[in-house]
């Protein structure tokens, strides 16, 4: 087996790990009435209040795949990197730096859900005025999340045009056809797959979409790079 060979399952194996982790994080589910002293902070919680029906292993590993699966990742973007070579130098580099950047950030905001997740329980157990301040400090906790989320789903966006155009218009060790293939158009495809899957697939993959696209496509970039030495 070839070093890039051994790269791209690593890298597989890292969007499997980090899938699940947000699994863990993020796939249950909760009957708002039976957590009144949530219910009324709902439009703050969006979402995250079924975080508190995790146990705090749950909620740690959940965290800490996610982490730990990042340098795994970033091994997959050297493979992208060997699977442009024939296309423009800079541009090239360019791609996978900021893909790299991407996962380095995205690290940090998977890892941030474990505090969410404790925010959302201590939320359901404190009196009325300790409720008040953890209510603000999940106010401020959802203000790091969009500034750091935000710039991680922008530079992905440019990465992911960059590989198309590089695949579509240089001869890369890819195949033509890989031009249409990157963790945008895959999580889009994702979306659409999921409108048709039966519902205890979806609930059970809940928030896991973006990482089952990253998954698809080392897979699609280690097969296609399977006999490049």
């Amino acid at each position: 087996m070839t070093f890039i060979q051994i790269i791209g399952i690593l890298a597989i194996i890292g969007a499997i790990l980090y899938a699940i982790g947000d699994v863990l994080l993020l796939a249950s589910k909760v009957n708002m009435d039976d957590y009144p002293k949530l219910k009324m902070y709902a439009k703050l919680l969006s979402d995250a209040e079924k975080m508190v029906v995790l146990s705090p292993n749950r909620m740690i590993w959940g965290a800490l795949l996610g982490v730990f699966a990042t340098p795994l990742v970033l091994a997959g973007f050297w493979q992208v990197y060997q699977g442009l070579t024939g296309a423009n130098e800079s541009l090239a580099l360019t791609t996978v730096i900021l893909f790299a950047i991407a996962s380095v950030v995205g690290a940090f905001v998977h890892g941030t859900f474990y505090y969410m997740g404790e925010y959302v329980q201590a939320l359901n157990k404190v009196d009325e005025f300790s409720q008040t301040i953890i209510a603000d400090m999940i106010t401020r906790h959802k203000k790091v999340l969009i500034m750091s989320y935000a710039p991680v789903l922008i530079i992905i966006l440019i990465a992911s045009i960059l590989f198309s155009f590089l695949v579509a218009t240089n001869e890369t060790n890819f195949p033509q056809w890989m031009a249409a293939v990157n963790p945008v158009t895959l999580t889009i495809a994702w979306l659409v797959v999921k409108r048709v899957l039966p519902k205890f697939i979806t609930e059970s993959l809940e928030g896991a979409g973006f990482n089952i696209a990253y998954f698809v496509f080392f897979l699609c970039t280690t097969l296609t790079l399977w006999k490049v030495s």
